[in-house]
């Protein structure tokens, strides 16, 4: 019989806890079908998940189908619980993601995605609620393969094996020929992630589940396990005696009760659950999931016999929160008590600062928080409470440094030499090795790369735990008598360290992925908050609605779905969740008001310990690679003259070109204010009248409202660009006034935007995501104060918005027919004899200096 291990992920509210009911029920596991508002469902059997109605732990259930025997493993919806979802992935052999056919693709089913795709494990997808949702099969699928994948494939239709030959070459093939697919050829693309099939029901009515029992079955493989011993461990928790579980998959081999793991550990017990209950066996076998009782040293994610190591999470809580306890319990005590939930969530994060004798943990969000909060009260008897939270800043680096880290007090001695190079955003801590064993023992080096894996290493801007970055052992040094054990620890957190105050390092800030969705006439209020909020988003239409995507800061997205319903009047629809770390706004702002001083933080030093006529002294950060003992790793470079400029053959003083002025065009006269002719006797003068006059022109509408540009970009936009470039110079030296082009770049990816000052006026081209018409509404906002500000576009919603922020506007065909009379009047004036007068006089200035 095949074995497989399922696991059932969705958004919340999708109906997985039903699917999961309905899966069980029709696999003959349950008689009775459970219902998440009855509060009796299989899996969700915690009162904390009853009476919220969600699932918050992680649980396993088996049952069989046909020729298989399911493992299927339920997880958490919500987004709070997400680092509990992630770690199910690593023992997934294949994965249900249900999507709510009411509502289609939402955020967190985006976020699931990508994890599935980062772990690499084959998706069924199952398209709940058609029994009550709006919109069709068809709808659904193209939502999904836009957002999701193209090769997401609805099975349910007859025609599914044509569909499934176009998303291969080979298979196309095999099909043409034979016009049929075979079962191998399917399985073999779904099992590597080529093809996502689809199905379509209503778990609550039992509707489409067969379909898919039936498709899993039929298009599932079953892996292939080395023969040799390999475990993986998952998950820690406690029975309801209090005894510790290690949950594991079985990844090679086999192992039985009474065996003594590479930890020393001897196995007491291996129970295999479904729900509640648990079966004791004696042996466990490659791809089983079960849990080992009388473990007391492992950790989640450990691995033992000849399964590789875990890879870092990619998700993990980013608001830090301060833990008061409420009965008369010391803050070090309670933190030997509540050390023990971070067995069972390394994310959770809990540490004690003995200088401010506080307990701070880490958490997704205020569900997670009211949760924890209970359990802590069921499980020690502790009344707790949590201060309002902090963002949880990360730190990495800019550019590769070595570090260099030394401990040699009397009869001590390590040294340790440690590579730093930063990783892209979300790759987390690489910890490898390219020391030479000549250099440093195996031993030795093991130790190193154990110390650098198993320790949250903090950054020297903040104190926050740095990340993406890659620590390479190149080089490190014992002492055949004096090495001790906790020598070369010393030595590897001293030379991480160094390397980090040695280097450029970068403040991370968490942000939130958002969608909103308005009515338009609150497009320019949202994204003038969004531009505020420093965020980056594009705009689409939605019907009769507005629909805004991008990212923005956490620290000040927080609060703002408030601040939505009240603008929109409960009309406006706000979804977000946790993107990523990315560089921090105002790093300087924030680095000032966590006031960090590395040098001050006894418990992760930043400089060596050398030793000198029998005792050891302290050798600064910056003073350490003048002491240490073996070479350097990187070589710094040659420093390179820099260039200097080529100086001019010639110089014209300002004094040299009046002369000219005043002798090809007479004297300058200089007026003064009083003889200046009042264009009006009004006493009252209007505010815009005094303020200094400003234009902004929306470029593009500005070409593709002239003809002569219009036609020109057709075929050469950039040259249609200089040209309005040219063209917009003149206009302002007719004008005098402040003139700024503004050109879209919203669409050029990674685009930072740029501003630069071309003779007389300002070119601006937007940042990514920012379109021209956000650009200057947000200046006309941030300007009017200071100048009297016209726009010239002829974008009717813009024009509108403008005048609402109190500018002026003016059409493109107004300002091209200005611009057209004032070059018409200029070509009236203009004299060539004068002008030639005038180039031959500077032309004599040159020769003379020559």
């Amino acid at each position: 019989m095949k074995q497989l291990v399922i696991g059932t992920l969705a958004h919340v509210d999708a109906g997985k806890t039903t699917l999961n009911e309905s899966l069980l029920y029709t696999g003959g596991a349950i008689r009775k079908l459970g219902r998440v508002d009855h509060q009796d469902s299989f899996l969700d059997y915690d009162t904390q998940e009853r009476s919220r109605g969600i699932t918050i732990y992680m649980k396993q259930a088996r049952f069989e189908y046909h020729d298989c025997s399911f493992t299927m493993i339920d997880t958490p919806g919500h987004v709070d619980f997400s680092t509990e979802m992630e770690r199910t992935l690593r023992v997934l052999d294949y994965a249900i993601l249900v999507i709510s056919g009411s509502e289609g693709v939402q955020a967190h089913t985006l976020t699931i995605w990508n994890l599935l795709k980062h772990y690499n494990i084959p998706v069924f997808l199952f398209i709940n609620k058609m029994d009550i949702t709006h919109k069709t099969k068809e709808e659904l699928m193209n939502d999904i393969q836009k957002q999701l994948h193209s090769n997401c494939i609805d099975f349910t239709n007859s025609d599914y094996e044509e569909a499934v030959a176009l998303c291969d070459e080979n298979l196309l093939n095999e099909y043409l020929n034979t016009n049929a697919l075979q079962l191998d050829s399917v399985s073999e693309l779904i099992f590597n992630r080529k093809v996502f099939p689809c199905f379509f029901g209503s778990a609550l009515k039992l509707d489409g589940i067969d379909d898919l029992l039936t498709g899993l079955a039929t298009f599932s493989k079953e892996k292939k396990y080395p023969d040799e011993f390999g475990a993986i461990v998952y998950k820690i928790s406690k029975d309801e005696k209090g005894n510790r579980l290690t949950h594991v998959k079985i990844t090679g081999g086999s192992i039985a009760v009474k065996s003594i793991l590479d930890n020393g550990e001897k196995i007491d017990q291996i129970r295999v659950y479904s729900g509640t209950k648990f079966d004791a066996v004696n042996e466990a076998t490659a791809g089983m999931i079960c849990c080992f009782k009388g473990l007391e040293k492992t950790q989640l994610n450990d691995v033992f016999g000849n399964e590789k190591e875990v890879s870092t999470p990619m998700i993990s809580s980013y608001m830090s929160y301060r833990i008061h306890i409420l009965d008369k319990v010391d803050n070090i005590k309670g933190y030997q008590m509540l050390k023990e939930l971070q067995d069972e969530d390394p994310q959770l994060r809990i540490s004690y600062s003995q200088a401010n004798d506080e307990i701070r943990i880490q958490l997704m969000g205020d569900v997670q928080y009211e949760v924890l909060q209970k359990l802590i009260l069921e499980r020690y008897k502790l009344n707790v409470a949590f201060d309002f939270g902090k963002i949880a800043y990360k730190e990495t680096i800019a550019e590769k440094v070595e570090g260099v880290g030394h401990y040699e007090p009397l009869r001590h001695y390590a040294e340790v030499h440690i590579l730093l190079e930063p990783l892209p955003i979300g790759s987390g801590i690489e910890v490898i090795s390219k020391c030479h064993t000549d250099t440093l023992t195996k031993n030795y080096q093991n130790q190193v790369l154990s110390l650098l894996d198993g320790k949250e290493h903090l950054g020297v801007l903040t104190g926050s735990p740095i990340t993406d970055i890659r620590l390479t052992l190149v080089s490190g040094k014992a002492h055949d008598k004096h090495t001790e054990g906790g020598d070369f620890l010393q030595a590897t957190y001293r030379a991480v360290r160094h390397g980090l105050k040695s280097t450029t390092s970068i403040l991370l800030e968490p942000f939130y992925e958002f969608k909103i969705i308005i009515s338009p006439e609150y497009i320019s209020r949202v994204t003038y908050d969004l531009e505020t909020m420093h965020g980056s988003f594009t705009v689409n239409d939605l019907d009769d609605l507005v629909c805004i995507t991008g990212s923005a800061p956490v620290r000040f997205m927080q609060g703002y779905q408030t601040t939505l319903a009240s603008l929109t009047r409960g009309s406006g629809k706000f979804t977000c969740h946790f993107k990523d770390y990315e560089p921090c706004i105002e790093s300087e702002k924030v680095i000032e008001e966590i006031n960090y001083d590395s040098e001050t933080d006894i418990e992760n030093p930043t400089g060596s310990v050398f030793c000198k006529q029998g005792a050891g002294f302290y050798v600064p950060w910056n003073e350490v690679t003048s002491y240490m003992h073996l070479p350097p790793y990187l070589t710094k470079p040659k420093a390179i003259e820099p260039i200097k400029p080529a100086t001019n053959r010639y110089h014209v003083s300002d004094e040299e070109l009046q002369k000219v002025i005043e002798r090809t065009f007479g004297p300058v006269k200089t007026r003064l204010y009083h003889e200046y002719k009042r264009s009006d006797d009004s006493s009252s003068v209007s505010i815009k009248d005094v303020l200094m006059p400003c234009l902004l022109v929306d470029g593009y509408n500005i070409i593709h409202s002239w003809p002569a540009l219009k036609e020109l970009a057709s075929t050469d936009l950039y040259n249609a660009r200089i040209q309005l470039i040219d063209y917009m110079n003149n206009y302002q030296g007719f004008k005098n006034n402040l003139l700024i082009l503004v050109f879209d770049a919203y669409k050029v990816k990674e685009n930072p935007g740029k501003i630069s000052k071309i003779n007389n006026i300002y070119v601006v081209y937007t940042k990514e995501s920012e379109t021209a018409d956000t650009y200057i509404e947000r200046v006309t906002h941030d300007l009017s104060k200071k100048y009297n500000i016209t726009v010239a576009t002829s974008d009717g919603m813009e024009q509108l918005i403008i005048l609402g922020n109190g500018a002026n506007r003016i059409s493109a065909r107004e300002l091209i027919l200005d611009y057209e009379k004032l070059m018409e009047g200029f070509r009236k004036d203009y004299d060539p004899e004068l002008t030639k007068s005038f180039n031959m006089a500077l032309e004599d200035i040159r020769k003379q200096n020559d």
